[in-house]
């Protein structure tokens, strides 16, 4: 084993003691019950602080989004990812964790210059005219400075945290242990795909750690809207970029969220509303490359109702096939056609093998209806959208994470729309996009287009199957053709009958010690000890040790 494995292997000894000490101060310690853990639990108990009444009086879904908090910026993104997924936590952790904050104090200047040198391998005096001692922004993986280039732009600096990379390695090591166990020992916990999770986390908060990706995403999104004068993205310094230092063009313009000063400045509320919408469906349904956190502290308005878009770590895409799907769902529910809805749902393949389609006809007509009667201004889009994944939710039926994204993402450019303008209607601006979608999914070249796709995927599959066709035989006559078979829900059968076995051992070896001892007793042969015979005493003595451990972790269990 080398030097950097044995650090990592240290490390994650040492996490896994924060996180059980953690689990047991927010009185989570049955968790490592549910995940095989019992021997943790026991000695837990004994290490570490039980949860206090002050903590114990909150509720599970609060104890949980504190101990993520404590757990550190890992556990805080995993949480602000998960608050995007109602169709794997209850409801109630998604508006908890929704909460979570991601503010940490700054690291020091000297850390700063460190950073900056190990990145460019020159001095941060000799990189920039100015540099601001004092970040404007901390965050978990990285803060915030204002600077000056030598060339005299005033520029932001994103630096990233110290040492951030090997703690969230450590942590995705320990998430993926943790998913490993809830999958082998938690009943029906595959439906919810928790190795899956973790990998998708894994890919998510690795790609927020490469600076140079999020500046080279700030481009596609210049790039993408290209030309249009009433959207602004900051201008990327590549020279002063690499994977831990992003540099880019100070923006000063007014929170979207400031009602009164974009008043006072003059800007026409109304006017933001309608462009911030517009280019955020162009972004879903044009270009299927959309930003994932379009909260107000992420969104400036610069003078002329000019948008200005922050802070790109998180972003969605949307395929082809994904944008004419949603776009076919949108539109069923739009006409009220809950067959097309349920055809659409089962064409996915994305559903549980015992789906009740009946009940499912009976949920999504009753939700259908609650919007019905609505006037179209009152419909909140986004909203709707997160209602409907919801009843997904319950018939275990999987979307991409992308389209999760997405429905929070909606709710969130639609509250800003109905806080610019109380008159806000999505609906209305909705409309044009997926006319325009049916349109273009209708034109000669795309329907041309998609023929030629289809033909050439029968073409390969055509020229394939006489090959795989031998490969199988082959298989066959060489004895190697296999068929594994996967048994689900054995696992705690199996474990219950390890535990009855056992004890079954133990009252046999009781009752084989007192017979053993007892008939030595009667012969009344060998050497004495308290005035019994040494044997007889010795072997009531080990049933009755014996005895007493088994009475106790019967006991401890819970189950006599």
């Amino acid at each position: 084993m080398n030097l950097i494995q044995l650090n990592r292997n240290i490390r994650s000894i040492r996490r896994y003691r924060q996180i059980i000490r953690v689990l047991f101060k927010y009185g989570f310690d049955n968790l490592l019950e549910y995940l095989n853990l019992s021997e943790f639990v026991a000695r837990g108990r004994r290490l570490f602080r039980r949860s206090t009444p002050a903590i114990t009086n909150k509720g599970p879904a609060e104890r949980m989004r504190l101990a993520l908090e404590e757990l550190g910026p890992t556990f805080v993104k995993l949480g602000q990812i998960l608050s995007t997924r109602p169709d794997v936590i209850p409801q109630n952790f998604v508006d908890e964790f929704a909460k979570l904050q991601d503010m940490v104090p700054p690291f020091t200047y000297e850390e700063v210059q460190e950073q900056i040198l190990a990145e460019f391998g020159t001095p941060i005096e000799e990189l920039f005219a100015t540099f601001n001692l004092v970040s404007i922004a901390a965050a978990s993986i990285a803060q915030v400075h204002r600077a000056k280039l030598k060339t005299g732009e005033t520029v932001v600096v994103k630096v990233r945290r110290p040492r951030i990379v090997e703690q969230v390695e450590t942590d995705i090591d320990a998430l993926m242990v943790i998913a490993v166990l809830a999958e082998r020992h938690i009943p029906n916990s595959e439906i919810y795909d928790p190795v899956g999770l973790v990998r998708e986390f894994s890919r998510t908060i690795r790609r927020e750690m490469d600076f140079s990706r999020e500046g080279r995403t700030i481009e596609k999104f210049a790039a993408n809207f290209k030309g249009e004068q009433h959207l602004y993205f900051p201008k990327v310094y590549w020279s002063h970029t690499s994977k831990a230092v992003l540099t880019m063009e100070y923006i000063d313009g007014i929170k979207v969220s400031d009602l009164a000063a974009l008043e006072k400045a003059g800007l026409d509320r109304r006017v933001i509303a309608k462009r911030g919408s517009d280019m955020f469906l162009k972004m879903v349904l044009n270009h299927g490359f959309f930003h994932g956190d379009p909260h107000p502290g992420n969104v400036l308005i610069m003078p002329g109702n000019v948008i200005c878009l922050l802070d790109y770590g998180m972003v969605g895409r949307l395929d082809n096939h994904l944008k004419s799907y949603l776009t076919d769902i949108l539109l069923a529910i739009i006409r009220r056609d809950v067959d097309e809805v349920i055809s659409l749902l089962l064409y996915s393949g994305e559903i549980a093998d015992s789906l009740n389609t009946r009940g499912l006809r009976r949920d999504l007509s009753e939700f259908i209806d609650s919007y019905y009667e609505l006037p179209l201004q009152e419909i909140e889009v986004g909203r709707m959208l997160a209602e409907f994944l919801e009843i997904m939710t319950v018939y275990h039926i999987k979307f991409q994470p992308d389209l999760m994204l997405l429905a929070k993402s909606l709710v969130t450019v639609e509250g800003m729309g109905r806080n610019l303008d109380p008159e806000f209607d999505m609906i209305q601006h909705l409309r044009p996009f997926i006319e325009g979608a049916i349109k273009d999914r209708m034109s000669p070249r795309q329907m041309l287009g998609d023929l030629s796709s289809h033909l050439l995927g029968y073409l390969n599959l055509a020229r394939n199957l006489p090959r795989d066709i031998k490969e199988i035989l082959n298989r066959i006559n060489r004895n190697k053709f296999k068929i594994d078979l996967e048994h689900r829900g054995l696992d705690q059968f199996i474990k219950e009958l390890d535990k009855s076995i056992n004890r079954l051992s133990f009252s046999l070896i009781i009752a084989a010690l007192i017979v053993g001892s007892s008939i030595v007793m009667q012969t009344n042969k060998g050497p004495i000890m308290l005035g019994f015979p040494a044997f007889a005493f010795l072997g009531y003595t080990i049933a009755g040790v014996i005895g007493l451990y088994w009475v106790i972790a019967i006991l401890r269990s819970g189950r006599l």
